[in-house]
């Protein structure tokens, strides 16, 4: 077998076989391999027609496929499926060649996989794709990291493949070296659950407080998808609010039951953000609804708890109410992005990766999923001002949260005082009132840290770090 393929995907489950088939649809001749041959083959029996396939039933067929330099592209469970599949593959390629893990990984396991290949030569790419199935298959917003000789040789390929802007630009680009695109993948994920929980958060106030059907939010989300909040998540939403379950005739909503699951990037957000010490309080919270509404025992238990129930407004202060929603939904949603490239911004710095900001925001801007029309505008924020430190400190997006907040503080209040929970709103708010306030209570918390642990403090009329004796006489003196 002769390497006549451009590029080789091994791991052909449902987004394996879809990437596969993107590349022959435009033109590539592409190499399949998995464990179980049975999958290759049904892939080139089913789709051979929509372009060239080389079926190897070996890993040695598999590198041998290939043109050198070799492209192989692995889609197999991240962890140690994933290390595996390296360390069988790896001893068959040469230097210049190219390992790509399209899969969900931990981003220091990418740099470490890159560590140890490029000491033998091997390049190692962490490849986040977003999109889901369909957009594996018909163009998604790729996030490819590793090095810049690996980009020169992989590149021209994800160009191709890639969703593309209403602007005719790919939806993707060279984020940055080892772990620097599995790291923005995350983030990705990070954004899109914390997006998630704010349309949630939306429904359960429409229907609560404003006494919406399920259709009629429906109706009212495609609505919203006509304005600014343009987005793939508000156009699916109304797609699920309007079905109706065929079994039973009711909304669909309501026959499913509210427990969300979570496969762990969202976590990794997270965990990610204490670590660097990034604020991503929304994102932090639309995880912990997810954890919350997993625990049925404690809900359960604890659901005779004193509290108010939700009472239906009247039509008219209904449809005023959901105008309020929509206000802060939105300046919710810039928090959540705010949040979120602040975490990119740290990880590169961190990291020293020099991530373009205004970049990933343009490779988010079809494909993925959290595809929106206002990504357009943070590309433009970022394009502008390079070191914009926040996307509230742009004037633009400035303008429109203060415009907001006052229904934004209302919706909240009402939701508090009806007894419908909000994490997502509320922290979106109170990190927006955190970033505003003169002064913080952090004064008293350090205050306290010196009292009982001697952690000293900083003055505000004098340099130097100090520390009080918190005895009798309550003197003070510098710490060294």
């Amino acid at each position: 077998m002769s390497g006549t393929a451009q590029i080789g995907i091994t791991g052909l489950a449902v987004m394996g076989r879809n990437l596969a088939r993107n590349f022959a649809r435009n033109g590539f001749t592409v190499a399949v391999h998995n464990r179980t041959t049975a999958k290759t083959d049904a892939l080139v029996e089913e789709f051979g027609d929509e372009g060239s396939f080389v079926a190897a039933r070996t890993p040695q067929e598999f590198v041998a496929a290939l043109e050198r330099p070799r492209r192989l592209v692995i889609m197999v469970k991240a962890g140690d499926p994933t290390d595996a599949v390296i360390q069988e593959f790896a001893p068959l390629l040469e230097e210049g060649d190219v390992i790509i893990d399209g899969g969900n990984a931990h981003f220091e396991d990418t740099r470490r996989r890159e560590r140890k290949l490029r000491e033998r030569g091997v390049h190692f790419v962490g490849v986040g794709i977003s999109g889901g199935e369909e957009g594996a298959l018909n163009g998604p917003s790729i996030m490819p990291g590793g090095s810049s000789q690996s980009y020169e040789s992989l590149g021209p390929l994800l160009e191709k493949i890639a969703a593309k802007a209403k602007d005719g630009a790919p939806c993707t680009t060279h984020i940055g070296p080892d772990g620097a695109g599995h790291f923005v993948k995350m983030v990705h994920n990070g954004i899109e659950y914390a997006d998630m929980q704010l349309i949630a958060e939306a429904y359960d106030l429409l229907r609560k407080v404003a006494g919406y059907s399920p259709a009629k939010i429906a109706e009212t989300f495609r609505g919203w998808n006509t304005g600014r909040l343009d987005s793939y998540l508000i156009e699916i939403t109304a797609e699920v609010l309007a079905h109706t379950d065929a079994a039973t005739g009711k909304p669909f909503v309501d026959i499913v039951q509210d427990r969300a699951e979570q496969k762990g990037t969202g976590r990794w957000t997270v965990q990610i953000a204490l670590d660097l010490g990034v604020p991503v309080s929304g994102i932090a919270e639309a995880v912990f609804a997810r954890s919350l509404s997993g625990h049925a025992d404690l809900r359960e238990a604890a659901k005779d708890l004193a509290g108010p129930s939700a009472t239906v407004l009247d039509a008219s202060a209904g449809a005023a109410f959901a105008d309020r929603v929509e206000q802060a939904l939105y300046a919710s949603k810039i928090v959540s992005y705010t949040q979120g490239f602040h975490q990119i911004r740290a990880g590169s710095e961190a990291h020293d990766w020099n991530i373009d900001l205004g970049a990933v925001a343009a490779i988010w801007r079809a494909g993925c999923i959290i595809r929106a029309a206002f990504l357009d505008r943070i590309r433009a924020a970022y394009d502008t001002r390079p070191d914009l430190l926040s996307l509230l400190s742009d004037e633009q997006f400035a303008t429109e949260i203060g415009a907001a907040q006052d229904d934004w503080r209302a919706v909240v209040a009402e939701a508090v005082r009806q007894g419908v929970p909000t994490p997502g709103f509320a922290a979106a708010l109170s990190y927006y009132d955190g970033l505003r306030a003169d002064r913080l209570p952090a004064a008293l918390t350090q205050g306290q840290r010196d009292f009982f642990g001697a952690h000293t403090y900083r003055r505000t009329d004098r340099e130097g770090s100090f520390h009080t004796l918190w005895g009798g006489d309550r003197s003070e003196a510098k710490a060294g």
